[in-house]
Parts: structure tokens; sequence; C-alpha cells
């Protein structure tokens, strides 16, 4: 069986061609909205969409979306003089979807020795009571050579 790139196969196909075409679109959007902002803000959004004039833009969180939304009429005017016929800014924002570490994935830090020590000194300096006995077992499960 010939092996074939897939720039060709998506070229032959139609469906695939004109999806191929729309994401360049978006891609060159994109491109031509980054070259207008800050490094950071560029990094944690997207252009999602072109519909009907108006570009959307995905953002990770809502302080990203306000400083673009805060932007819009400067990058409205930097995409027209690049040639670009839009009319508006729309921005959404689309939090990425990843595994939150649950409490057991987590590994708390290690406190340093000298803290330990600490603990130590003062859980023996205290009479009897819950916080003595709460700071000792704090200070053995911290203990040198132990981690949780």
């Amino acid at each position: 069986m010939p092996t074939h790139k897939i720039g060709d196969l998506i070229a032959t196909s139609g469906g695939l061609r004109t999806l191929a075409r729309e994401a360049q679109r978006l891609k060159s959007l994109e491109h031509l909205l980054f070259e207008a902002l800050p490094p950071a803000l560029a990094s944690a959004s997207r252009v999602s969409n072109l519909k009907t004039g108006t570009l959307v833009v995905s953002t990770e969180n809502s302080a990203i979306a306000a400083k673009l939304r805060q932007l819009a009429p400067r990058l409205l005017l930097h995409l027209r003089k690049s040639g670009v016929e839009i009319t508006g800014i729309d921005v959404d924002v689309q939090v990425k979807t990843h595994k939150i570490k649950g409490e057991h994935d987590v590994t708390p830090p290690a406190l340093p020795p000298e803290a330990i020590q600490e603990i130590n000194r003062l859980s023996q300096r205290l009479p009897a009571s819950p916080l003595k006995t709460a700071l000792a077992r704090l200070a053995a499960r911290q203990g040198p050579g132990k981690r949780r």
C-alpha cells in the first residue's frame, strides 16, 4: 500500500479541504492578533472562531479576559490595519481541562530540620495538652528520613 502525505489526503478530500482552509484562516488571524499582544496574554489566549465579522478569542481565565476586553479597541485597529474586516472582538473564558490532584496525590513539603527541632523543644516544654500531643506527632512525622 503506497504511503501518502497527510497534506495530500486533506487536499483531495472536499470536507477536509474546507476545514483545513478554515483552520489556516484562524491561525493567520491568531498570528496577527498575537503581534499586538504582550507575550503573557498571547500565551494564555487563542482565536477560536470568526462569526459574522466578530472575532472570538478564548482565554484561560477571567483576569486575562478582562485585560483583553480592555485592549479590544486597540486590537481591532491593529487587525483592520492588517486588512482584516472585523467589526468586533468577543472574549470568552474557556478553562483548560486537566486532572486536579486529590489530597492523597499532593506531597507536602518537608519541614527543615531546624524547624523540627524547635517543634520538639516546644512540645517538651508544654504541659500535657492536645497542643503538646499534636506538636509531638508533627515532629515525629517530619523527623529525619521521614516523608509523607
